[in-house]
């Protein structure tokens, strides 16, 4: 059985969960590890965290607990 993920215009076909999370994941900015849970967005660039998006020069970003 296969699934469709429509995003950004696009239509991908998988065939398993962890497929479609290896594609789509963003990869941040900073450290280049792919983005699976929260991240954080900053001037339209994905970050996986606040080190590294303090890191690449934002400010006023803190990681939530």
């Amino acid at each position: 059985m296969t699934f469709e993920v429509h995003a950004q215009g696009s239509v991908h076909v998988f065939d398993c969960f962890s497929c479609a999370i290896h594609r789509m994941a963003p990869l941040c900015e900073h450290c280049r590890v792919q983005i699976i849970g929260q991240g954080v967005e900053a001037d339209d660039k994905w970050y996986c965290g606040a080190h590294c998006a303090r890191a690449e020069g934002k400010t006023g970003i803190v990681d939530r607990v």
